[in-house]
């Protein structure tokens, strides 16, 4: 997947990743994850759609399709990253958790700090695809719900009860997130 690029195609469907700093779990050491889902509905208020998702506790999967009246792909990515990243560290700042702050602040660089940065949260840059056909989009939402399952995962005994994704809606046809916009309907 490409990284550090302008992504300025509207009206296309993205499979988006951004990853905590150092792979930590951040978001399940902070507890975020219903923060997360508040930034979707944010997001889709702005006219970015959010179509699949799956939260993991240091990464965050996302097919998302910005529309023509959104800001953009990389204003949008760029924007969460830097919410998201002020409340996990409010979190941790609550949750007193001083050795995982310490290390997000060794993470700024010097560059970063003059300007203001105090903690890395964040991989700087993030991972976007655009996907061009229905069986990719298939392809690629089958490939995030199965994430909480795979490999070093075992966050759920099936992949459809794991709480923080779109994957009940899309496999059991429960209830749809309000944030959530079936790719179907696109």
């Amino acid at each position: 997947m490409s990284t550090h690029q302008i992504h300025s195609e509207k009206g296309v469907f993205y499979f988006t990743t951004f990853t905590c700093y150092k792979w930590l779990p951040l978001i399940e050491q902070s507890q975020s994850y219903e923060y997360f889902e508040k930034w979707f509905t944010e997001i889709s208020n702005r006219g970015c759609l959010v179509n699949g998702f799956v939260i993991m506790p240091n990464h965050l999967h996302i097919i998302c399709y910005p529309t023509q009246e959104s800001k953009g792909l990389n204003h949008i990515i760029g924007e969460a990253k830097r919410f998201l990243a002020y409340e996990i560290v409010k979190r941790l700042k609550n949750q007193k958790k001083i050795n995982l702050l310490k290390a997000l602040e060794r993470g700024v660089r010097a560059s970063e700090k003059s300007n203001g940065k105090k903690h890395q949260v964040f991989k700087l840059s993030f991972d976007a695809k655009e996907i061009s056909s229905k069986k990719g989009f298939i392809n690629i939402l089958d490939y995030i719900h199965h994430n909480p399952v795979k490999g070093k995962w075992s966050l759920a005994n099936d992949f459809v009860e794991y709480p923080h994704s779109s994957a009940a809606y899309y496999e059991l046809g429960e209830s749809k997130p309000s944030f959530l916009t079936d790719y179907r309907d696109v």
